[in-house]
């Protein structure tokens, strides 16, 4: 029986820290381009994941040890619109409040703020092993999210996603001599099996929708109709005076 007890044990582990190795080389190349103030990472506090990043200032949040700032991602002690970038390494499934989380993340962020978010695939061989083990022990005690599910509940929150990807394709009960080799066929199934890949990383970001003018389509004969009176009067004078000059003109050259 395993005597593994969370899921910060379990990457520790063989699988865990070949996991950890690709999703680490994911995130540096999606950071570097990422730029601000402020960034948060959500969890794995043993691993400094935004070690890539050029924001200046970025703590490690979360329970655990390594943590520099101790907190319940449910109620995210940040000020609104204040955040540039968080990372969510497999933080939503092991949440009971998955949801919550993400709509704290996007509270916290700023306009076009951006989030990182890893999770395991269930529709992949570690999905396939969750399943036959019963879920239990780490990490498959916890809630796998699909990867289309996941963009559902960021659509909602509108999220824009910009960016994913799929590695660890070696069974996750692989032998160290196949996970030591994992290297040499990785690139080649994220081309060809992209989506059977056993992690995903999700890169999106946060969009304020923006207010458009729309202009009415007038119809002219109600727009008459709802000219003030005195509008419509001057209208009609008007109208009489130019009548009257252009028959003076013509009366005034048949006398010449």
């Amino acid at each position: 029986m395993s005597t593994i007890t969370t899921i910060s044990e379990w990457f520790a582990t063989q699988n865990g820290q070949c996991v950890i190795k690709r999703e680490q080389a994911i995130v540096d190349n999606m950071v570097a381009d990422i730029f601000g103030f402020n960034a948060v990472q959500l969890g794995l506090s043993d691993y400094q994941l935004l070690r890539g990043s050029r924001i200046p200032y970025h703590i490690k949040a979360g329970k655990g040890t390594g943590i520099q700032l101790c907190l319940e991602a449910e109620e995210l002690p940040f000020e609104t619109g204040s955040i540039d970038l968080i990372l969510l390494p497999h933080t939503l499934e092991f949440s009971s409040h998955p949801h919550q989380i993400l709509r704290e993340v996007e509270r916290v962020l700023r306009p076009e703020g951006s989030v990182i978010i890893s999770g395991f695939n269930p529709l992949s061989l570690w999905g396939l092993r969750q399943v036959l083990w019963q879920k239990k022990g780490y990490p498959w005690c916890g809630h796998f999210i699909s990867l289309l599910r996941l963009k559902d509940w960021m659509a909602l929150l509108s999220f824009e996603v910009e960016a994913g990807r799929f590695c660890c394709y070696v069974p996750p009960f692989a032998g160290s001599t196949l996970l030591n080799r994992s290297n040499n066929f990785e690139p080649k199934n994220d081309r060809w099996w992209s989506v059977i890949g056993g992690v995903y990383v999700l890169q999106a970001k946060k969009r304020i929708p923006g207010m458009r003018l729309v202009k009415p389509n007038w119809n002219g004969r109600l727009v008459r109709k709802l000219l003030p009176v005195s509008a419509k009067l001057n209208k009609e004078s008007n109208a009489k005076i130019s009548i009257s000059s252009s028959q003076f003109s013509g009366y005034k050259n048949k006398n010449e």
